[in-house]
């Protein structure tokens, strides 16, 4: 029981530090960022959000846990890489595409990109920066640490994916809690039921959906 708790302590710990973090990014990006060249800002934004990975590394070098205990693994890269551009895909077509088909575009989003480079360059925001850092905290080290205190994989994908939601709140609303709540268990059930489906898979997954939106929101009428 004294573990347990001592775990637990250390999770709930982990994550307001977590943020902490997150909203120290976003007081720094609406204060900092506009005043800085484009060129430095591009990049500013991808090194920013790796930040957020101080907390769960720090964690998990003070209780000796490993890469693959976070669902990393270095078999079958290929097929990682194929599964998590499959579903993203899968999930734009899904979730962004028909939604704007049949007249939901503005419940979908915006986006003020016209410039070739601007839709690249969300790709690489997008998977190196968000997803990155997210799918390694949310689906990887928090995941794996409820699982670990609780024995519950339901359990663990509803807390993971309920703190994912509530990390949207600082530049979101209740609804878009809500949402990335739905989409984080929906990650969480990919990753324990699809073969193959790993931390990386779900990094490449999110980050190809999450840029996708800007892109079909760009292109379809």
């Amino acid at each position: 029981m004294n573990s347990r708790k001592k775990q637990t302590s250390m999770l709930v710990l982990a994550i307001l530090l977590e943020f902490a973090v997150l909203f120290g990014i976003i007081l720094f990006q609406k204060s900092v960022f506009v005043c800085l060249p484009v060129a430095d800002r591009a990049i500013l934004m991808i090194v920013i959000q790796w930040l957020l990975l101080i907390v769960p590394f720090v964690f998990m070098k003070r209780y000796k846990i490993s890469v693959s205990e976070i669902g990393f693994s270095k078999s079958k890269l290929a097929s990682q890489v194929l599964i998590g551009s499959i579903l993203g895909i899968s999930m734009s077509f899904i979730f962004t595409v028909f939604p704007i088909i049949v007249g939901f575009k503005d419940m979908v989003g915006s986006t003020s990109y016209t410039q070739t480079w601007q839709f690249c360059y969300q790709f690489i925001y997008m998977i190196f920066g968000v997803a990155l850092v997210e799918e390694i905290f949310y689906r990887g080290f928090l995941f794996e640490r409820v699982l670990n205190i609780f024995k519950s994989k339901w359990t663990a994908i509803i807390i993971s994916s309920c703190v994912f939601g509530l990390s949207h709140i600082f530049n979101g609303n209740i609804i878009q809690v809500f949402t990335t709540s739905l989409l984080g268990v929906m990650f969480c059930i990919c990753r324990d039921k699809i073969k193959n489906c790993t931390t990386l898979s779900l990094i490449i997954m999110h980050g190809i959906y999450n840029a996708l939106i800007t892109l079909f929101v760009a292109i379809l009428p």
